[in-house]
């Protein structure tokens, strides 16, 4: 056989293998294609979608506009290629400073403890945004996110920095009612309400994310939605649903499906405020000057970069929204239970400790599981987490 002829017999083989691998290649990204869209739209983890009746309602609301729900102020959502490449390399990057080097450790509570409660009002937090608030004898659930990823699969987030929550979740006695901001992960989580939702009374949530909550089960008739600056009044409770700066989606194709909100819950004795998720802006001194003073407040402090600042805050906006919104006493949330940005794990508490004392603000950092009295919180400064750095 001629040289010419082997190198013709070479060639064609050579271009057989790449073929055959072109075809591989193909199908396994085809098959990854088709899991990835199976996934999307047969796993329930990411919830329901709001039926034409009910957009039809949301026509009504001022901050709904062409099928979405929208912020008061101009808000910078979409990132750029470059950006969101940063964005993904520090998130799955080597940086060890983003979790801490131990599981923190949470105080126990006992659900006797929950159910025998009579005094006044008190939060236990959870971590990041959950808290079981105690008031006027009812017990409330806000943002319940008790999952150990925020994320809708396992793969798709890091683990939750507490290896125990404070109470198991099925030992959580009756829920007189559960207070919902956004349908984000870390603050709705599919596997929490399936376990929580047989033991709640009531659901309270901003239009749209009721959806959801049908969609995994929650009867309509225990789901109230709510629009910015409306409010329904809960066996002697008032819950005021209030404005946010961020945005909503649990998918590829559903952002601003449902409105994302704070919230104010008031008794006869106390006022308190839950920022939820939210960059900085007007809406803090507006909620301030038309429900304030408040005699406590939880204000979102953590998960924030300079790639995406108007949707959520860097702690000396945080400081400033406790002025604005006329609070006594602030918390720090958001922060301490998950990797969702690029900053050290303790660095929101710090800056914001560092920016309270500058303003004179009342700051107070308790542990996860550590049960508090709005009322008594000149013992809540002790810098726990400086253990698990």
């Amino acid at each position: 056989m001629t040289f010419v002829a082997l190198r013709a017999k070479s060639m064609n083989q050579l271009k057989k293998t790449v073929k055959k691998m072109s075809i591989i290649i193909s199908s396994g990204l085809l098959l990854v294609i088709v899991i990835g869209v199976l996934f999307l739209y047969l796993s329930p983890e990411f919830g329901g979608t709001p039926t034409m009746e009910q957009k039809t309602i949301y026509t009504k609301s001022p901050n709904y506009k062409d099928g979405k729900f929208i912020n008061k102020e101009h808000v910078k959502l979409d990132m750029s290629m470059r950006d969101m490449g940063k964005s993904l390399a520090g998130y799955f990057g080597a940086s060890p400073l983003t979790k801490p080097s131990r599981d923190i450790p949470v105080e126990k509570l006992d659900s006797l403890d929950i159910v025998n409660y009579k005094d006044s009002t008190r939060l236990i937090w959870f971590g990041h945004s959950a808290f079981l608030l105690q008031t006027n004898n009812k017990t409330i659930l806000i943002d319940p996110m008790f999952g150990k990823v925020a994320a809708p699969h396992p793969m798709l987030g890091s683990n939750r920095f507490s290896r125990e929550l404070p109470i198991a979740v099925e030992k959580l006695p009756v829920i007189d009612a559960v207070i919902i901001s956004h349908d984000h992960y870390d603050h709705l989580d599919y596997g929490s309400i399936q376990k929580l939702k047989e033991k709640v009374n009531m659901f309270y949530t901003p239009l749209g994310v009721g959806a959801h909550l049908q969609k995994w089960g929650v009867e309509k008739e225990r789901i109230v939605e709510l629009d910015w600056w409306q409010e329904v009044t809960h066996e002697g409770l008032v819950f005021r649903c209030t404005p946010a700066q961020h945005f909503s989606g649990r998918g590829f194709t559903d952002r601003a499906n449902t409105l994302w909100s704070s919230w104010i819950v008031q008794s006869e004795n106390d006022n308190i405020f839950f920022s939820g998720d939210s960059g900085y802006g007007p809406h803090f001194k507006e909620i301030g000057d038309k429900y304030g003073p408040f005699d406590f407040a939880m204000i979102e402090c953590g998960q924030y970069n300079e790639m995406w600042p108007d949707i959520h805050m860097f702690p000396e906006e945080t400081a400033q929204a406790g002025l604005d919104v006329k609070a006594k006493q602030i918390m720090p949330i958001h922060w301490g239970a998950f990797k969702l940005a690029m900053h050290p794990w303790t660095e929101p508490v710090e800056r914001l400790s560092k920016k309270a004392k500058e303003l004179n603000l009342d700051l107070i950092t308790p542990r996860i599981g550590e049960s508090f009295n709005i009322h008594k919180l000149n013992v809540l400064t002790a810098e726990w987490w400086k253990k698990s750095e």
